[in-house]
C-alpha cells in the first residue's frame, strides 16, 4: 500500500485546526475542476474502529473500495464529538466555537430554548458557495443545524436546491418520526412515509444521480442517519426512547455475535455499506466516475454503549479524547487521487470548504475559514500544506494539538499531556514532565479564543 507521510516534509500537516486563514487559496486545481462533481457521504456515531478497513470486525466492502481505490486517512479529525457542532463546521469551514447561531452544542428539538438556534444566513456553507458557481446542489439525510419545522432554518434556504430527510438529531428508522412527532420533509414540505430510513436515502441519491445531466456539475451531500440510534416513543412511559434499530435481513448476517448492542449495530452498519455500495454503482453506471470526488466520513467518535467500537482509541463520543474526534474518513477520485493510498499525517473536517471549494474554482476570498486546501495533497502534492494547530473545545473540556503533542484540559483539574506519536491511545499523562509544552498549548488555544472574540 502506497504510503504518505508528511512528517519528513519542510511544509507538513503537522497540525489540525489552524488559526482563521481569510480567504484560503486553491493549493492545487485539478485538470477540468468546473465539471467536479462532489458526493459527501457523512456518517452518524461510526466508530474507527467499526470499518473492517480500519481493523474492525464489521465486514464493509463498499467503503472498503473507496480506500482502496482512493486514500484512507489514519488522522481524520473532526471539531467536535457530537452531531450539531461537527455538522457546522462540515459545512461552513469554521470552528463551532465561531457558530452566531449556538452550534458549539447539539440542538435538542424538545428544548423551547433550541427553537430559535439554528445556522445563520450569514454563515455561507459549501453549498451556497458552489450553487452560485453553477453547481446543483443537495442534501439527502439528516440537517440538525435548526429547523425543528422552521422552514426558514431549513436546508433549502442554506444553499441547498433540495433536501429530503428530517431537521433533528435522530430518527425513528421505520415510522420516521423523532418519538411521536413528524420529522420527515421533501424540500419544505412534510411526509408521511415509511420504510428504512437508510434506505430510503440510498434510493433517493440514487434517483438523484440517474438524473445529473452532464452539462452542469452537482454536489451531493449524504447525511445518513447510521449508525446511530433510533428515536423511538414509549406508550407506557410517555417518553421518549432510544433504540437501535435493523433490518431482519441484516441482522441474520450477525447471529454469531454475543453482544445483542453489538450485532444490531453491525447489521445498521451493513446497511449503511450496502448503501454507499449502491450509490457508488450509479455513479459508475451513469460514468460519472472520472469527474466525481466521493468522501465518506463519520460526524464524531461512536458510543460503545450502544454498539459503536473507537478501536484501542481512548474516550468516546462527547469527549475531547482521540475516541470522540479521531474518525475514519476514506475518499477516491479515480485520475487524480492514487489508488490504495494512506495518509497518516492528521487533517480536519474543516478542510472540506476550502479544499472542495479549491479543486472547483470557487473563489472563498473574503471569508474566515478555520481549514486549509488539501487539494494538492489529494492529487499527491504536498509541500503547499502549512503547519498549523489543532483546537477543541465542547462543553467545559477543552484539547490542542501541535505536532504529536496533545493538551487536554476541563475547565477544573489539572490539564494532562500526551505524546500521540508514542502514546496514540492516550495511556500516559506527560504534563508533569513537560511543563514547558503544556505552557506553550496552553498559549496557543489562548491565542485562538482571543481571535474569535472568546
Amino acid at each position: 500500500m502506497a504510503r504518505i507521510c508528511l512528517s519528513a516534509m519542510a511544509s507538513c500537516l503537522a497540525m489540525i485546526l489552524g488559526l482563521a486563514v481569510v480567504g484560503t487559496a486553491s493549493a492545487a486545481k485539478a485538470p477540468d475542476a468546473k465539471s467536479l462533481n462532489v458526493v459527501l457521504i457523512y456518517a452518524d456515531d461510526l466508530g474507527y474502529g467499526d470499518l473492517s478497513c480500519y481493523g474492525g470486525d464489521i465486514p464493509t466492502p463498499h467503503i472498503d473500495s473507496i480506500a482502496r481505490d482512493g486514500v484512507r486517512f489514519t488522522n481524520w479529525y473532526v471539531t467536535a464529538p457530537a452531531c450539531t457542532p461537527s455538522r457546522y463546521s462540515l459545512l461552513t469551514g469554521r470552528m463551532p466555537i465561531r457558530s452566531l447561531g449556538g452550534l458549539d452544542r447539539v440542538l435538542m428539538p424538545t428544548n423551547p430554548n433550541d427553537q430559535d438556534h439554528g445556522l445563520r444566513p450569514d454563515e455561507p456553507t459549501v453549498a451556497a458557495l458552489l450553487k452560485r458557481a453553477g453547481y446543483r446542489t443537495a442534501i439527502i439525510g439528516k440537517w440538525h443545524l435548526g429547523g425543528h419545522g422552521n422552514v426558514e432554518q431549513f436546508p433549502t434556504r442554506r444553499g441547498f436546491d433540495y433536501f429530503y430527510g428530517f431537521t433533528a438529531g435522530c430518527i425513528d428508522y421505520f415510522d420516521l418520526k423523532y418519538g411521536h412527532m413528524s420529522d420527515w420533509f421533501r424540500n419544505e414540505k412534510q411526509l408521511a412515509e415509511t420504510g428504512y430510513s437508510t434506505d430510503l436515502m440510498t434510493a433517493d441519491a440514487v434517483r438523484l444521480l440517474k438524473q445529473q445531466a452532464a452539462d452542469k456539475p452537482f454536489f451531493l451531500y449524504l447525511p445518513y442517519n447510521a449508525p446511530h440510534y433510533g428515536k423511538g416513543w414509549d406508550d407506557e412511559k410517555k417518553q421518549f426512547k432510544n433504540i437501535l434499530q435493523a433490518k431482519p435481513e441484516d441482522l441474520k448476517a450477525f447471529d454469531q455475535m454475543a453482544d445483542e448492542n453489538r450485532r444490531v449495530y453491525s447489521a445498521m452498519v451493513k446497511a449503511l455499506d450496502d448503501g454507499v455500495g449502491a450509490v457508488l454503482q450509479a455513479i459508475d453506471n451513469a460514468k460519472l466516475q472520472r469527474n466525481t470526488l466521493v468522501v465518506f466520513i463519520s460526524d464524531n467518535g461512536a458510543d460503545p454503549r450502544h454498539g459503536g467500537d473507537n478501536g484501542s482509541l481512548r474516550g468516546q463520543k462527547g469527549t475531547l479524547f482521540e475516541g470522540g474526534i479521531r474518525v475514519p474518513c476514506v475518499m477516491r477520485w479515480p485520475g487524480y487521487i492514487r489508488p490504495d493510498t494512506t495518509v497518516d499525517e492528521p487533517c480536519s473536517t474543516l478542510d472540506m470548504l476550502p479544499t472542495l471549494c479549491g479543486l472547483s474554482g470557487v473563489d472563498t476570498a473574503g471569508l474566515t475559514l478555520d481549514g486549509t486546501d488539501l487539494g494538492s495533497l489529494l492529487c499527491g502534492k504536498v509541500d503547499a500544506v502549512p503547519e498549523r494547530h489543532f483546537f477543541w473545545t465542547y462543553g467545559n473540556t477543552h484539547a490542542v494539538r501541535g505536532g504529536p503533542w496533545k493538551l487536554f484540559s476541563r475547565r477544573s483539574g489539572k490539564p494532562m499531556l500526551f505524546h500521540l506519536g508514542k502514546d496514540p491511545n492516550e495511556k500516559t499523562d506527560l504534563a508533569a514532565e513537560h511543563p514547558d509544552k503544556v505552557a506553550e498549548l496552553q498559549a496557543a488555544y489562548k491565542a485562538m479564543c482571543e481571535t474569535v472574540g472568546r
